[in-house]
C-alpha cells in the first residue's frame, strides 16, 4: 500500500513528492514498511504546508529524491502495488523514476477507491477519511501524512478482503481478484466473484 504526499496534483506540471509511506501486506497483515520525508529541492507552497503539516524545513532537512525513490522503487519491487486513487500514486512513482533513470517493477495496480466503490456501492462518500470512518476503520495519526493515510487505506484492503472471503467463502484473497473487480462495472461484481469463487472451490 503506497501514499505520497506531494507540492501538488500533477507531475507534468512540475509537482513533487515531499514524503512517501509504502506497506508491504501479507497474510492479513502490515509485516513491512518503507516511510520516509523526501527533499527533491523544491518550495513547498503554503496551502501545501497547511494541508499536510510538512513545512519547508522538513522536507530540506530530509533524505535526497535520488536516495528515497530507487530505495522505495527496490522496496515495492514486483509485487502488486496497491493505493487509494492509485492512479495519483501511480504516476508520481513513475514520474520520479523516470527522472532518476530507475523504472518501476510492480506487477499490478490495485485502487482501493475504485474497490470500495465496486464492493460498497452506494456509500456517501468514497474520500479515504470518510469512507474509512463509515465502516468503522479508526484512523491514527494525522490525515494527509503518508504513514498515517498508507496505514488506514491498508486497513480498508484488509477489510474489504474479509468482506469478500465472508460473503464468498474464499479463504485468502489474492491480489489477481482485486485487480478484476477494479476492472468491472459495479453491478458486474457478484457474478463474477461468485464465479471466481465457485471455480476455486472445484479446483482445490
Amino acid at each position: 500500500m503506497l501514499d505520497f504526499e506531494t507540492t501538488g496534483l500533477s507531475p507534468e506540471a512540475g509537482d513533487r513528492i515531499t514524503e512517501v509511506a509504502a506497506l508491504r501486506i501479507a497474510g492479513g497483515r502490515v509485516v513491512d514498511r518503507y516511510v520516509s520525508l523526501v527533499n527533491c529541492g523544491v518550495r513547498i507552497p503554503p496551502f501545501i504546508v497547511e494541508y499536510t503539516g510538512i513545512t519547508q524545513e522538513m522536507v530540506d532537512g530530509a533524505p535526497p529524491v535520488d536516495r528515497v525513490v530507487p530505495e522505495l522503487i527496490d522496496f515495492i519491487g514486483a509485487d502488486p502495488l496497491a493505493a487509494h486513487n492509485a492512479s495519483f500514486d501511480e504516476k508520481f512513482l513513475k514520474a520520479e523514476g523516470a527522472l532518476l533513470g530507475h523504472a518501476c517493477r510492480h506487477s499490478d495496480l490495485v485502487c482501493s477507491l475504485k474497490l470500495a466503490r465496486r464492493v460498497f456501492p452506494g456509500l456517501a462518500s468514497y474520500k479515504l477519511g470518510l469512507l474509512t470512518r463509515s465502516l468503522g476503520i479508526r484512523f491514527n495519526g494525522r490525515a494527509h501524512r503518508a504513514e498515517a493515510d498508507a496505514e488506514v487505506a491498508a486497513e480498508l484492503l484488509l477489510h474489504i478482503g474479509r468482506h469478500l472471503d465472508r460473503s464468498y467463502g474464499l479463504g485468502q484473497v489474492e491480489p489477481d481478484l482485486l485487480v478484476s473487480i477494479n476492472r468491472l462495472a459495479a453491478a458486474k461484481v457478484h457474478g463474477f466473484v461468485g464465479k471466481y469463487a465457485a471455480d476455486r472451490r472445484a479446483n482445490r
